[in-house]
């Protein structure tokens, strides 16, 4: 099966899967259901493309294993926050705008959904064309692929525990990794996606991988990432939230600004 035939192939089920999913979401009125399967949809294209592609047999097998667990990590994640919480704010927000309308645009959102998951899976699909044998550029990518799923579980456990005590009610999360970035699990995300560039490197067109990293990009500074949930932790936490975005770096794990600690420490002490 042409690399072109099996994008479209899981392009078409995936197509599928999201109208069905939208009917769920019409009737439970809650639309997170939607990021659970984004993550599943791009896990099961990893193993698809491995089983139908001509490439490295071993190298195939990696790609559907990274993919693999990738999804089922970050899928089962998402998907306890559905069922544990109500439905994001972002899909609130949205209903509220887009009002008698809602129901046909999130219908197009979801099959947006399932566009964009072909786009990030073609990284994927590139790299399990290669007919190269793993080597030292591979073993990084293993690598990247590891340390990224660390980073990003860690930072999702730690704002889980934050999350769930009630003295921590409005305040503002600077525990672990979230006292380095305000959004640590974006940026193991982002860093996952290039595991795949250095494993699909030796393909022919394997330079088009690197497209994968840079709308993950675009995507977490742009559309769907950052600017709503920030918008939404300004809108509860107020002041805290605007310390806290002066304090510490929106992206990359980076030491806080020191003057800007103090200033917080002390109107804390000056409050009690």
């Amino acid at each position: 099966m042409s690399p072109w035939l099996q994008a479209i192939v899981g392009w078409g089920v995936l197509s599928v899967l999201m109208s069905v999913l939208w009917l769920i979401q019409w009737r439970s009125r809650d639309a997170g259901i939607v990021d659970v399967f984004w993550a599943l949809g791009v896990g099961g294209l990893s193993i698809f493309f491995a089983l139908v592609s001509d490439g490295e047999m071993s190298r195939r097998v990696v790609v559907a294993l990274l993919g693999s667990l990738w999804a089922l990590r970050l899928g089962s994640h998402l998907f306890v926050r559905v069922l544990r919480m109500p439905e994001d704010g972002r899909y609130v927000t949205l209903r509220e705008e887009w009002g008698a309308r809602a129901q046909l645009n999130f219908f197009v959102f979801f099959q947006m959904q399932a566009f964009w998951s072909v786009l990030f899976a073609l990284a994927m699909l590139i790299a399990c064309q290669s007919f190269a044998p793993l080597s030292w550029p591979d073993a990084i990518g293993g690598a990247i692929w590891g340390l990224s799923l660390i980073g990003e579980s860690v930072a999702d456990r730690q704002l889980a525990r934050f999350r769930v005590d009630p003295a921590n009610l409005g305040q503002v999360c600077r525990v672990g990794l979230w006292k380095y970035s305000r959004h640590p699990n974006y940026f193991f995300e982002w860093l996952h996606w290039w595991s795949y560039v250095l494993i699909g490197w030796s393909a022919p067109f394997g330079w088009l991988t690197v497209f994968a990293p840079l709308l993950m990009l675009f995507f977490l500074f742009r559309v769907t990432g950052i600017p709503p949930t920030e918008a939404r932790a300004l809108a509860s936490r107020g002041a805290l939230y605007r310390e806290y975005q002066k304090t510490t770096s929106v992206f990359v794990p980076w030491p806080p600004k020191r003057a800007g600690l103090e200033k917080v420490c002390s109107s804390i002490e000056s409050s009690g």
